[in-house]
């Protein structure tokens, strides 16, 4: 505990899900948490869970999708809390399709909502950035279309694996500034959008295949996300950790040479 103490975070999609357990973990190390969502009802609730156990944050209600809310969102976050140290978004938009049945509006939100804002809170969190004695950017990404490909996903995974060249190009542009940029690739996670999305029946073989024999948990996430905000990852950037219980790395029934 204590590994964030007083620093500025603003995550993206706080309502629920990763964006949740990561908003309430950053706030247990002693963060003051901005939870960035589109729905009222589920930041509340993120808020009441984080003030009840004697936290600091405060509440956003946003569509990240959209340039100027966006701006100004880190601009109420900074004046509010009087600076920021930690943008880490998190937000992303799944519903979508195969190649040919993906209409165009789904295609564009999945890029604006899931990839767009990592340039635009940058861009406008930079100056409180350049400010911080911890700067940190932080991308939820995906080991979809970045380790492993699933049809029917491609407009999502081409966007995870855009994140993937904003996290190492970004790196690479704001090291001078101090500024670190990481990215946490989460395997088949237990969330609301993932039982949304993907019915028992489908969600049982991926479980499956998981060497280490169950989905990953939320808040194993954020447990990654606090290690790359703490001091502990000062030299850290560039990079992207799985958490994924072994899923990138193939199928553990499968052993055509092992004679045990």
């Amino acid at each position: 505990m204590g590994r964030l103490q007083d620093r500025i975070a603003i995550i993206t999609g706080a309502g629920k899900g990763i964006g949740r357990d990561t908003a309430v973990r950053f706030a247990k190390e002693g963060a003051k948490v901005v939870i960035a969502t589109r729905s009222e009802g589920p930041g509340q609730e993120t808020l009441d869970e984080i003030t009840r156990n004697g936290g600091a944050a405060i509440l956003e209600v946003v569509d990240i999708g959209n340039r100027e809310q966006c701006r100004a969102m880190i601009a109420r976050s900074a004046a509010h809390f009087g600076g920021i140290d930690i943008v880490l978004h998190n937000a992303a938009y799944t519903d979508g399709g195969h190649i040919d049945t993906t209409p165009d509006d789904k295609l564009a939100l999945t890029f604006d909502v899931g990839l767009m804002p990592c340039f635009w809170m940058t861009t406008d969190a930079l100056p409180y950035l350049k400010k911080s004695k911890a700067p940190r950017i932080l991308v939820t990404s995906s080991i979809m279309g970045n380790q492993i490909q699933r049809a029917g996903r491609t407009h999502y995974g081409a966007m995870k694996a855009a994140v993937t060249g904003f996290v190492r190009s970004a790196a690479a542009e704001l090291a001078r500034y101090g500024i670190t940029v990481n990215a946490v690739r989460p395997g088949t996670t237990l969330s609301a959008s993932v039982e949304r999305l993907v019915s028992p029946q489908a969600l049982k073989p991926m479980i499956a295949n998981i060497p280490l024999g169950r989905a990953v948990r939320g808040d194993e996430i954020a447990l990654a996300f606090v290690y790359l905000a703490s001091d502990e990852a000062a030299m850290v950037t560039g990079t992207s950790i799985t958490v994924d219980g072994g899923e990138s790395a193939g199928n553990p029934n499968f052993f055509p040479f092992d004679d045990h």
